[in-house]
């Protein structure tokens, strides 16, 4: 061989080694230097489309350097599971209503007392005064070892079900309904109805086996979940609370920079914002496509739910006194709930 001819391998050889040298080198930084888990306690679908679109505006405004995979229907624990999980660094981050977990979040899990808000936006609004006028929302949720982002409000509830009859409280007695929380049970049991916990991925088996005789959950629910194979009849709207918290855990949070925690902060106002206004939009739009796929909406008449709620107890008073009594402080939840009886007075 020549040395001209070996000058060429030798120079071949050397450029197909700096190809792979720079792919290699690609690789490495197209590779997130932060990657999170986002464990999620209901299904894939419209319903949660903002949150992805959240993890996905996340990873865009950091160039790459953050890359969030979410994972659904509790696959990385139970409802009641992920905030503590977040809260020990088990996963990163998480979405979960705070009726979930009762016991640790007393101050937030009053937002899911019933009949207090007059529609989603309202409830989005009381959260949004009293989250900054309190410290004590933001002192609970430290607690669990996490951070607050963003609340996912929720559009009215509706009882579905085989039978028409949830349109009127009397016939309500005796029948097991989807339940959970501390106070939604309460609800139930004030018209004779016999409340079931049951996870929200799991209310299609309990209705096509008869194990409940309603679900209680909101329209873009009831169309992710695909209820209407199941049942055909919705009842309401019943009432208004908010939906479920998004958080990050404290130690996931310690780990990133001022810059991308900046992003994270940025994001989640923005996200916030865009909740409002979608929540109605996609709420109706959920109402459309059951009632296409054959589902029937009765609306209970405004006598029948004045008789239901006069028939609950104080929830918002025992609330007050419940969570003086776990804490040992009864001049804040005294505080709270008297503005609360402001901002949600008729």
């Amino acid at each position: 061989m020549n040395l001209q001819r070996r000058a060429s391998l030798l120079l071949s050889a050397l450029l197909v080694a700096m190809g792979a040298g720079l792919t290699t080198s690609a690789v490495a930084q197209a590779q997130p230097e932060f990657r999170l888990r986002w464990g999620h306690y209901l299904p894939d679908g419209p319903f949660v489309q903002l949150e992805k679109e959240f993890a996905r505006k996340i990873e865009e405004r950091s160039k790459g350097r953050v890359k969030i995979d979410m994972t659904f229907s509790g696959g990385l624990g139970k409802g009641s599971e992920l905030l503590l999980l977040a809260g020990r660094g088990a996963i990163d981050m998480t979405s979960t209503p705070p009726g979930y977990n009762p016991d640790q979040l007393r101050y937030w899990r009053a937002f899911q007392i019933p009949f207090l808000f007059k529609s989603p936006t309202h409830a989005i609004e009381v959260l949004g005064k009293v989250v900054e006028e309190f410290p004590i929302y933001r002192q609970e949720i430290d607690k669990m070892g996490v951070m607050w982002l963003f609340q996912q409000p929720l559009g009215e509830f509706y009882l579905t079900g085989p039978s028409p009859d949830c349109a009127m409280v009397d016939k309500l007695r005796g029948k097991k309904i989807r339940s959970f929380g501390a106070d939604i049970p309460r609800a139930h049991a004030a018209v004779g109805a016999v409340g079931v916990s049951v996870d929200a991925t799991a209310i299609y088996e309990a209705l096509q086996h008869n194990n409940i005789d309603y679900s209680f959950i909101n329209a873009g629910n009831i169309q992710t979940l695909r209820l209407v194979e199941v049942a055909k009849n919705n009842c309401g709207p019943v009432m208004a609370f908010t939906g479920h918290n998004v958080t990050i855990g404290k130690r996931t949070w310690a780990k990133l920079p001022p810059d991308i925690q900046k992003i994270f902060l940025d994001q989640s106002q923005a996200t916030q914002k865009e909740y409002l206004s979608w929540v109605g939009q996609f709420e109706a739009a959920a109402v459309r496509d059951i009632k296409s796929k054959g589902g029937v909406f009765h609306e209970i008449p405004a006598a029948e739910l004045k008789k239901w709620k006069a028939a609950l107890p104080d929830l918002l008073g025992d609330w007050e006194k419940a969570t003086a009594a776990a804490t040992g402080d009864a001049e804040t939840p005294r505080k709270v709930a008297a503005r609360w009886k402001i901002l949600t007075a008729d």
